[in-house]
C-alpha cells in the first residue's frame, strides 16, 4: 500500500494560521468596512421602518395576497409596530457601531 505524505507541514500551518489571527486588517480596510456596515445598516433599517407604513407595498403585496392567514395579522397594528420596531433597532446598531468605533493597529 503507498502511502501518501501530507499536503502541508504542521509547522507550516501553525506559523501561518498565528500569523493571520494576529495581524489586524489595514486602518483603511477596517474603515472602508465600518462605512459599509454604517450605511447597510441605515439603507435597510430605514426601509423597514417605513415600509409597513405604505398601503401599496404592504396590504397589497402578490406574497401576502396568496396567504391569507399571514395577511390577517400583518396587517395588524402590532405587527407593522414590530416591524418598524426591527427597522429603528437596526438603526441603531448603524450609528453605535459607527460612534464607538476604534482603529486596531499592529504592533
Amino acid at each position: 500500500m503507498i502511502s501518501q505524505q501530507p499536503l502541508f507541514n504542521d509547522r507550516e500551518t501553525r506559523s501561518t494560521e498565528s500569523d493571520a489571527h494576529s495581524a489586524p486588517a489595514p486602518v483603511w480596510l477596517q474603515r472602508m468596512s465600518l462605512i459599509v456596515l454604517v450605511l447597510f445598516c441605515l439603507y435597510i433599517g430605514a426601509i423597514v421602518a417605513a415600509l409597513p407604513w405604505f398601503p401599496s407595498y404592504w396590504q397589497h403585496n402578490a406574497w401576502l395576497v396568496v396567504h391569507p392567514a399571514v395577511r390577517a395579522v400583518l396587517l395588524q397594528g402590532w405587527a407593522r409596530g414590530i416591524v418598524s420596531g426591527i427597522g429603528l433597532l437596526d438603526i441603531w446598531i448603524g450609528v453605535s457601531e459607527a460612534i464607538h468605533y476604534r482603529d486596531y493597529r499592529a504592533g
